[in-house]
């Protein structure tokens, strides 16, 4: 485990009342486990500015598969793909629609790509890219 530093940081009042209200509603153990969090998550978000950078993903969405080849698209799509794609899953929530996800890893110039690409087929009724990235800490 890394070794801990304490330092010290300075807020107005009602601030610091809006932190700790946070921290009591979002369950974290101590206002420092709460700032962790926003820092890695401040860290995440830098790391999709650089396009050359390696990230992960997650591709959410929902289509209809009834729509003409769009399942054979999106296959095909994944195996054109630049990108690593790690896993997969397909759900079928009701007669018409499909939910999948698609696990990737790849530069965030070819991850975005790929998400558009298969965003923006006919009969995708809703795609959505969670931008992670493994904090260094």
């Amino acid at each position: 485990m890394d070794k801990i530093i304490r330092f010290s940081v300075s807020l107005p009042e009602k601030l610091l009342e809006e932190l700790d209200k946070k921290v009591d509603e979002q369950g974290y153990a101590s206002r420092s486990e709460f700032t962790r969090d926003l820092i890695r998550e401040k860290m995440v978000k830098d790391d999709w500015k650089d396009e050359n950078a390696i990230v992960i993903g997650v591709l959410t969405m929902i289509y209809t598969h009834h729509q003409n080849d769009l399942v054979q698209k999106i296959l095909e799509i994944q195996h054109d793909a630049d990108i690593k794609i790690m896993c997969n899953t397909h759900v079928h929530v009701s007669h018409e629609n499909c939910l999948e996800t698609i696990m990737v890893s790849g530069s965030v110039k070819e991850v975005k790509d790929f998400s558009q690409k298969i965003g923006g087929l006919k009969g995708v009724k809703f795609s959505k890219l969670v931008e992670a990235s493994i904090p260094s800490s």
